[in-house]
């Protein structure tokens, strides 16, 4: 591996760490993206469950907004109510959404750096491709030092070569990975959303 780095040359180097970059998000974001963290399934009917009656205290929305980034959401709605039991329609649905905007914000987390990296790869293997032909060039111009020498010609070709393959190399995961948890992501969100408004309907009912 290191053979290949050093026959690459110095334009490989961003390329590398872009590689390591991308591998700490997406090994971050599979973490962070888990359905237990974001929206487990049961959630829904058990906040449904406990709120068929009444609206819960203080303690029990605390330890639902502390459940996930659903909880979140559906905790903002609990804890308008408890500080204003007659608070409108219109009202709720505001909090829950600013609570939503939140957790978006948090989902989406390094998924534009991701894509970047998924952009810039390729860009940058190019980039060191021009460079490796510079030097081919280079050695073979007249007048030049090492005209006609092979060992630099050989050079060249590999700068030219092992930077277009590691730039795609990096740029492929990559976007494979931005376009998975983008999806994801927006899977989630709507997720979010849907049971957010379930739980609006709910507490609209309890209040008749």
């Amino acid at each position: 591996m290191f053979s290949i780095i050093q026959a690459a040359g110095w334009p490989i180097w961003p390329l590398i760490a872009c590689s390591i970059l991308s591998l700490a998000i997406i090994i971050e974001r599979f973490i962070s993206l888990k359905t237990a963290k974001v929206a487990p399934p049961r959630l829904l009917d058990e906040v449904l469950s406990v709120t068929k009656t009444s609206v819960p205290g203080p303690d029990v929305v605390s330890q639902l907004e502390k459940n996930s980034a659903l909880g979140e959401v559906l905790a903002s709605g609990l804890r308008a109510v408890n500080s204003d039991p007659h608070c409108s329609e219109d009202d709720l649905r505001a909090t829950m959404e600013g609570a939503g905007r939140l957790v978006a914000q948090r989902l989406e987390n390094y998924l534009t750096a991701l894509g970047t990296i998924a952009s810039a790869a390729p860009l940058l293997g190019l980039f060191g491709t021009v460079v490796g032909m510079i030097e081919i060039f280079g050695s073979q111009a007249p007048g030049s030092t090492g005209g006609g020498n092979p060992a630099q010609l050989a050079h060249g070709i590999s700068i030219a070569l092992y930077n277009t393959a590691f730039g795609l190399v990096v740029a492929i995961p990559s976007l494979i990975f931005w376009r998975y948890f983008r999806g994801r992501v927006d899977a989630y969100l709507l997720t979010l959303e849907l049971s957010s408004e379930h739980l609006v309907r709910h507490l609209k009912s309890l209040r008749k």
